[in-house]
């Protein structure tokens, strides 16, 4: 009998807890779900082997069962989270102001023009206007708002 054979043969049901704690290890360097549902499945079946008297045969049988049920049913319950949920202006602050009025600070003169956003100043293309007056957020292109008159 090899070292690993009778190490496994010594340890018994706590090779399975073993195993366990190594794959949800795994689960930390290669994070993905995947190994976290194989180390629970060993961890489950090591705790059924403390009670219950288990050849090597079911319990491997048993582990493989538990590891695919706990796997499908993970991906069936995370397939209903969305993933595009949360704030999609995130990295793109631009695209917040669509949509939003606001006076401009210096005139748009050839095109180009600044207005005061919070703490930052943007540069503005659209139409010439006079500092001073509403224009409305239409677009974004990179750094620089796309701006139209507004009415009113």
């Amino acid at each position: 009998m090899s070292l690993i054979e009778r190490l496994i043969f010594e340890l018994g049901p706590w090779s399975w807890w073993i195993l366990g704690l190594i794959l949800i290890g795994l689960e930390i360097l290669a994070p993905g779900t995947f190994f976290l549902w194989f180390g629970v499945a060993a961890i489950l079946v090591g705790t059924l082997a403390l009670f219950v008297e288990l050849s090597w045969q079911v319990s491997l049988l048993l582990f493989l069962a538990v590891a695919i049920a706990s796997l499908v049913a993970s991906r069936l319950f995370f397939r209903g989270i969305r993933a595009d949920e949360g704030d999609p202006g995130l990295n793109r602050r631009g695209s917040r102001y669509v949509g939003r009025t606001f006076v401009l600070d210096e005139p748009i003169i050839d095109g180009y023009g600044r207005i005061h956003i919070d703490d930052t100043i943007w540069r503005v293309k659209g139409p010439d206007c006079g500092g001073g007056s509403k224009v409305r957020v239409t677009n974004t292109e990179g750094t620089v708002l796309v701006v139209e008159p507004a009415d009113g």
